[in-house]
């Protein structure tokens, strides 16, 4: 039996994307760990953790006892950190690790196998949710829900909506006029929908709910990927806008628009949007207005690292640079009035840039302490994805390691509170990635009864 058991601990030696659980196995126990709980600014003292289901079932500075003969794995955890799942409340994973170009010309396929790969990645770097605002995606959604691939949890916007030369138009100059009737490449895809009236708005934004939206993003302001618009252009009318925050509304959830000068996110928050992404261009009066509006901002840590997809010179970059000189005045801004902040990355058409992922939440150092930060992208994201209110694709609780809330883990080698630089090396300090109660990667020392020991997974009856 001793060696039975043996070839049961070699059968998971290797970490691996593929949810790993044990024949009969019932529950999954953290042996030996220290908490981050998602809101704290510290850690526990030595706890075990009991997941059942998707669920963490008991927390317990004492041993956890279970039914007799409950099979249960067992993760030692050596005192290590088991902290929540990261959620990113800014990507477009359809786009993220593919060039432009490549965005816009290549079949959907490509794109979906692209996106596939991206989300797995996604998932192992311990990105557990995020909120995605634009592009195909609620494929990849249906088939990481439904288990074919492995991948995060998604809140879709579905194709983002912008008015004729806006931030979401990636028509070639040679297609404008258009075509009465028409539809560009990326409408017919998915990724983005044009529309110039209210009535037109209103349309575009009941189809992507109907397709299944938790929330809609609306472009209100120039961009830095797109072709047409200065950063300083301001886009939709007011009651453009308004048409979409009702349609919104109408189905419970919430509009947020892509917005970086003071007029552009006035004129947003005059229509009843409740997020703000971007908005590095801000002023102080109009922060001011978002604190008193309860507004919630979205604020990525764009700072210059020489590592853009747009070559030095190019229009895209010098944007970009332009963008990027506002970033440290906004979270100033920011912090200075307390307005509600959510972190995200934006991370597009670039694979290298999307390793970074932690790295860009180290980043945000720059403003916060590693508690304010770590709460940013576990607690206080998991706020911001409850927006969506019965639109939500996944109901439970998010973002906190506490009894009945959702399963979804992290075990780190060492402390991110003390050391935040940890989370910026995945592959070596993210142990265990655990996401609604499945363990996706397991590279910790465990022991079986017998004494045998091994990485990877152990199997036990009630101790």
């Amino acid at each position: 039996m001793r060696r039975l058991s043996s070839l049961l601990l070699a059968g998971f030696l290797l970490a691996t994307a593929a949810p790993q659980a044990l024949p009969g196995a019932e529950a999954v126990l953290f042996e030996n760990v220290r908490i981050f709980d998602g809101r704290s600014d510290r850690l526990s003292g030595p706890s075990n953790v009991l997941v059942t289901g998707n669920t963490i079932a008991q927390i317990s500075t004492r041993a956890i006892e279970l039914p007799e003969g409950t099979a249960v794995v067992r993760i030692v955890g050596e005192g290590r950190t088991l902290m929540p799942g990261l959620i990113d409340a800014h990507t477009h994973i359809m786009f993220t690790s593919v060039p432009q170009l490549v965005a816009l010309t290549s079949d959907a396929g490509y794109l979906n196998v692209a996106a596939v790969r991206a989300a797995e990645e996604m998932l192992l770097r311990g990105f557990t949710s995020i909120r995605d605002l634009g592009g195909p995606v609620f494929g990849l959604k249906r088939g990481i829900d439904e288990g074919l691939v492995p991948g995060p949890r998604i809140w879709p916007a579905g194709a983002f909506i912008s008015q004729s030369g806006g931030h979401g138009d990636f028509r070639l100059p040679n297609e404008l006029p258009a075509a009465p009737g028409g539809f560009s490449f990326s409408e017919r895809s998915g990724a983005a929908m044009i529309a110039d009236s209210p009535d037109a708005v209103r349309q575009r934004v009941r189809e992507q709910l109907a397709l299944g939206a938790s929330q809609i993003k609306l472009m209100a302001g120039g961009g830095v990927s797109s072709f047409f618009d200065p950063l300083d252009v301001t886009q939709y009318s007011v009651a453009e806008l308004r048409a979409a925050v009702e349609a919104a509304e109408n189905w419970g959830t919430y509009v947020t628009v892509h917005a970086y000068t003071p007029r552009a996110i006035r004129q947003a928050i005059e229509a009843g949007v409740k997020v703000i992404d971007h908005g590095q261009l801000i002023d102080e009066p109009t922060a001011r207005l978002m604190a008193e509006r309860g507004i919630w901002w979205s604020l990525q840590p764009f700072v210059d690292d020489g590592r853009s997809p747009w070559p030095e010179g190019s229009p895209n970059r010098i944007k970009q640079l332009q963008m990027y000189a506002g970033t440290d005045r906004a979270f100033e801004l920011a912090k200075k009035h307390r307005i509600k902040v959510a972190w995200g990355t934006d991370i597009l058409f670039s694979a290298s840039n999307a390793t970074r992922q932690g790295e860009k939440l180290v980043t945000m150092t720059r403003w916060y302490t590693p508690a304010e930060v770590l709460r940013m992208a576990t607690s206080t994201n998991a706020e911001l994805l409850a927006l969506s209110g019965l639109r939500s694709p996944y109901q439970g609780k998010l973002g906190v390691v506490e009894e009945g809330a959702l399963a979804d883990l992290l075990l780190v080698n060492g402390d991110p509170l003390a050391n935040i630089e940890l989370l910026a090396d995945p592959a070596r300090n993210l142990l265990v990635v655990m996401k609604d109660g499945a363990i996706y990667k397991n590279t910790v020392e465990s022991r079986d009864e017998s004494g045998e020991s091994g990485a990877g997974l152990s199997v036990s009856g009630n101790p």
